[in-house]
């Protein structure tokens, strides 16, 4: 019995390893071959995957220290068209996930994106001008930009989150708005001035906050290259999900990224895939959200 199941494993990991190199190609443009955590309870099962001339993606489901993980490899042939954003009506309310993919009918793959601001979640940063009202039902960041209308800049709040321009998905921590801005991003992504995980495999979470150690469900950004972007998806199954600490070890180890962001996690976390017939389907949740972001053929 154990022989039978001993072969049936590794023919599954060489299929598996066979599937990969397939999908990716050298050269900096082109997929890049995804390396499995030494640390992972399980093998990976790849679950989907996406094979076109300008979008390129596979999903492989994990467990990393007892919870369900979904791991997301991107390439996309042009970044600034390919990377969208749907969005609810701006302080008026939020949308379901689903829903806001529907507004982009060449997507494919779909996140929950910023975190933002509710009478559920009224927090809010104490350098923001204002009371929490004043940016409910908005997302988190000093500058929001959408389809290229900019629709906040607090000025002398620095911005900590992702743009998307001419040379694909950036990530800021601390920079002038100004010069934000004159970089002529598409789209805006943000939430706390903390979500920034790493920048070239150096750490940037703060030592004291707390938050980075708690346990939770999670959606994770990172940039290989202008035009290779990983997605770390993270459930609560048993455990509770996993603390930021865990997965910034994670994208330490395993790969050599250029930054890795935190998106907003919780209850907002979300992965959606669109099937053959051009239907939605939630992978991972379902709740209503700000806006999301999108990878598009």
């Amino acid at each position: 019995m154990n022989r039978t199941m001993n072969a049936r494993k590794g023919t599954a990991v060489l299929c598996l390893l066979c599937l990969l190199l397939a999908f990716g190609a050298a050269g900096a443009e082109e997929p890049v071959n995804f390396v499995s955590d030494a640390e992972a309870d399980s093998l990976g099962v790849m679950k989907y995957s996406l094979d076109t001339p300008t979008l390129k993606y596979t999903i492989e489901s994990f467990v990393m220290h007892g919870e369900r993980c979904w791991l997301s490899r991107i390439w996309v042939q042009d970044p600034a068209r390919q990377i969208g954003k749907a969005t609810g009506e701006w302080k008026k309310t939020l949308r379901f996930c689903k829903d806001m993919a529907q507004d982009l009918p060449d997507a494919m793959l779909a996140v929950n994106g910023s975190g933002y601001v509710s009478p559920r979640y009224p927090e809010i940063p104490e350098n923001y001008p204002g009371s929490s009202e004043d940016y409910y039902y908005t997302p988190l960041g000093s500058v929001t930009v959408t389809n290229g209308e900019v629709f906040r800049n607090l000025e002398g709040v620095p911005y900590y989150g992702l743009a998307l321009t001419e040379d694909g998905l950036q990530m800021y921590t601390g920079a002038d708005n100004g010069d934000v801005l004159a970089a002529q991003p598409v789209q805006t992504w943000s939430f706390y001035t903390t979500c920034p995980l790493l920048r070239n495999n150096e750490d940037l979470l703060p030592e004291e906050w707390d938050f980075a150690e708690r346990r939770a469900p999670r959606t994770v950004l990172a940039r290989l290259d202008r035009n290779n972007y990983l997605l770390l998806t993270v459930t609560k199954d048993l455990k509770g999900g996993l603390s930021l600490r865990r997965i910034q070890t994670f994208f330490q180890e395993n790969f050599n990224a250029e930054w890795v962001y935190n998106l907003d996690g919780g209850v907002s976390t979300a992965l959606l895939v669109k099937n053959s017939k051009g239907k939605w389907k939630p992978i991972i949740g379902g709740a209503k959200d700000e806006d999301i972001m999108a990878f598009c053929r």
